[in-house]
Parts: C-alpha cells; sequence; structure tokens
C-alpha cells in the first residue's frame, strides 16, 4: 500500500522538475458557495497539469536497463505530455500512444516536448492497448498514467503542498480519472490532518470511480462522455481502488452543464483558465455535490489547463448559458417588410445585445408566406432572457428557445 514515506521520497526525485503551485483564496468563490474556499492552481504546473509528478518520479526510478531500452505509455494527453517532458529531461526515449480523438493542442505539445506521438484507438482504453502491445514488442517499459504505486506517490506530492500551504484545511476535493490523483493525495493528507476529509469527483459520463466503490471491485463502463476528456476512463485501476477504499471519505459526480459552468465562472472571476478535468473540483462544490458546512476550510484541486480552444468556445458557451447570459431562439415570422424590423425594436428595448442573426424564408420546414428568425442574443442574467421572450411573446410571435 502507498506510504507518506513514499511520496516524500517521491518530492525529493520531482524537485525541480515539477513547480510548488499557488494555493490561493478566492473571495469571489468563498461568497458564492458559504465555504473558505481555497483553489489549487495546478493548472500553473510545468506542462499544465499534475501529471509531470508522476510521471517524473516513475522514470527516475528506471534501471540502467530500462532506461536504455525505453518508456511508452498511453494517454488523452496531460500525462503524454508529463512522461514526454520527464522522458527528455532524462535522456530516456519515449513513445506515447494517443487516442485518435484526442485534442490537437494535446498532441503538438506531446510532441513539442520530444516524445514520439501514435495516434491509435477511439479513447484512452483502446489506445492503451496498443501501447501494451508496443511495450511487448519494442522492449519498453510501460509507464501507467496511474495504475502504479510510484506514480500514485509522484502525484502525491500535490497533496504534500496544499497541507504546506492550508494546514488549516477541513476539506478537500479532487477529481478522479484513473484515480492516481486522488490516491497520492488522499494518502499525503490522511495521513497528516487524519480529520481532514477527501472528496472525489467524476464526470457524470466517466463515473467509473463511483460504480467500482459502490461493487468493492473495478468495475468498467462501457463507453465515455464528457467534456473533462481529462479524466474520460472506463475504469480506475486496482491499485487505486485500493488506497481510495480506504482513504477517500466521499465520491460525488458532476454533470458537463455544472462543469461548463465552472470553467466559465474561473474565467470571468479568477481570470484562470482550467480545462473541463480542471473544473470539476470547483464544480462539486458550487453544485453542493456534497455537503459541507458555511465557513468551512474546502481547497478544491484544479488539476490541469490544457484545453483545445476550438473546445474552449463551446464549453463558455454552455456556461454562459447556464449562467443566463446567452439566449438561442427562433421565432417564425409572416414574411413581408418590417417584420425583421419589429423584432428587432423589442430586442432592442430588452436591452439584449444581438450576437448573430440567421432569417431563413427557404427550408421546406417553413411555410410559403412565412420565415424563420434565428436569433443569438447577449443578456444579463436568467431573468433578461425570460424578460425578452416574455416581450415578443406579449407582441404575438411563438418564441421557440435552442439554448
Amino acid at each position: 500500500m502507498l506510504s507518506l514515506a513514499d511520496i516524500r521520497e517521491a518530492r525529493e526525485r520531482v524537485s525541480g522538475v515539477a513547480r510548488h503551485t499557488p494555493l490561493e483564496r478566492s473571495r469571489s468563490f468563498s461568497e458564492m458557495s458559504g465555504a473558505d474556499l481555497h483553489l489549487k492552481l495546478e493548472n500553473f504546473q510545468r506542462t499544465g497539469a499534475f501529471k509531470i509528478r508522476g510521471a517524473m518520479n516513475r522514470i527516475r526510478t528506471l534501471s540502467d536497463a530500462e532506461r536504455e531500452a525505453g518508456v511508452v505509455t498511453a494517454s488523452a494527453g496531460n500525462h503524454a505530455q508529463g512522461v514526454a517532458l520527464a522522458a527528455s529531461r532524462a535522456g530516456v526515449d519515449a513513445t506515447v500512444v494517443m487516442p485518435k480523438f484526442a485534442p490537437v493542442s494535446k498532441v503538438k505539445a506531446t510532441r513539442g516536448y520530444g516524445a514520439s506521438v501514435r495516434l491509435e484507438g477511439v479513447d484512452y482504453d483502446e489506445a492503451q492497448a496498443y501501447a501494451h502491445q508496443l511495450e511487448r514488442e519494442e522492449g519498453r517499459t510501460y509507464v501507467h498514467a496511474f495504475d502504479d504505486p510510484v506514480v500514485m506517490a509522484g502525484q502525491g506530492t500535490l497533496g504534500l503542498e496544499i497541507v504546506d500551504d492550508c494546514p488549516e484545511l477541513d476539506t478537500v476535493v479532487v477529481p478522479i480519472g484513473g484515480g492516481g490523483l486522488i490516491s497520492g493525495v488522499a494518502v499525503a493528507i490522511k495521513e497528516q490532518l487524519p480529520d481532514a476529509r477527501v472528496v472525489g469527483v467524476q464526470a457524470e459520463g466517466a463515473a467509473s470511480a463511483a460504480k467500482s466503490l459502490e461493487a468493492g471491485e473495478v468495475t468498467e463502463i462501457d463507453s465515455v462522455d464528457t467534456i473533462a476528456d481529462g479524466i474520460a476512463t472506463r475504469s480506475v485501476g486496482e491499485g487505486t481502488l485500493d488506497v481510495m477504499e480506504e482513504y477517500v471519505d466521499e465520491v460525488v459526480t458532476v454533470d458537463d452543464r455544472e462543469i461548463a459552468l465552472a470553467l466559465t465562472l474561473l474565467l470571468e472571476r479568477a481570470k484562470t483558465l482550467v480545462e473541463g478535468a480542471g473544473a470539476v473540483a470547483l464544480a462539486a462544490v458550487l453544485s453542493d455535490a456534497f455537503e459541507y458546512d458555511d465557513g468551512e476550510t474546502v481547497v478544491a484541486a484544479l488539476c490541469g489547463g490544457n484545453i483545445d480552444l476550438n473546445r474552449l468556445g463551446t464549453v463558455i458557451r454552455r456556461g454562459l448559458v447556464q449562467m443566463g447570459r446567452y439566449l438561442k431562439i427562433t421565432i417564425d415570422l409572416k414574411d413581408r417588410p418590417g417584420e425583421l424590423e419589429r423584432v428587432s425594436s423589442i430586442v432592442a428595448r430588452t436591452g439584449a445585445n444581438v450576437y448573430a442573426v440567421h432569417h431563413d424564408r427557404t427550408s421546406r420546414d417553413v411555410a410559403v408566406n412565412a420565415a424563420e428568425l434565428e436569433l443569438e442574443l447577449e443578456t444579463d442574467d436568467a431573468e433578461h432572457a425570460a424578460d425578452i421572450v416574455d416581450a415578443l411573446e406579449a407582441d404575438g410571435y411563438e418564441v421557440e428557445i435552442l439554448s
């Protein structure tokens, strides 16, 4: 079983490569949640995520023969970058297998850190199967993303930093993919602060840990579907499950809407960019996914910031919808002069800003003497969005809310 001594030894190995990232109290999120909320800004870590900690610890424990043969791993992106950089720093050849649909930015970054990248499979599990094939064929050492006590110990150095910087903490909230991060952090926290609580968070569309803990054994889910691609694994590990059963107090889930809202709020209120997986801990706090007391000192681990720019726009749009700051509607108009101007004047009176307009008279779903108007509007809040719809309906228009 993973020990506090293992994690302290790992800190010696990873220091100089992995940064001691900031831990800051957030006044905005403390006011929103009622907790005394602190953010562990691991999105500021080298490579943009915590994975460099475990990867560096594993590679620095390789034998001379293993170093000569090189390493191989599978990853959706963050572990890939961690292994690539750690191997480069240690002078070890690395091959990284990534799913075909991994974010382009993460693929490019992994190659930029010096690893050879192969794209195989539709998700992490299929990429992992191919990586194990290369392990056998080429004699490389497989660096597991989470189910390795040496990797877990490296990730646990994040927990040591949390205790160093916030020894008065009551609860730590940690994302769960395969379970390597929460295993290391939970041991580091509970072995030093036995009364502290460790809460794990998974995306609803990749909730393998909750099912495994309930069943008492590793339970693989059929598929994953979440914007939090960094924690989109079909199962936790045998070793990580053992640690979670002993050290983790509770595991909860959040859905993609809650993740998108947390990510958008972090951008607006904290001027901090995270990926979907990096937002789930805050999403759990803000959505009351678990119970906490007013004024309770809570640390939310923002575990990564490597979000693809193409996805970022989509996620922000979802977050704005949740905040009531974006409204997309369609209206059926009579096809006659002045109708578009009439609608525009109603929208203008409500104080909304028009983001986009699409006016269609040719669709087969639209009557010959009619037109369909689609509007994207920037709004102040949910109440403002409702007022706009009410104003249009009061003037005789049938409004369909798309988002």
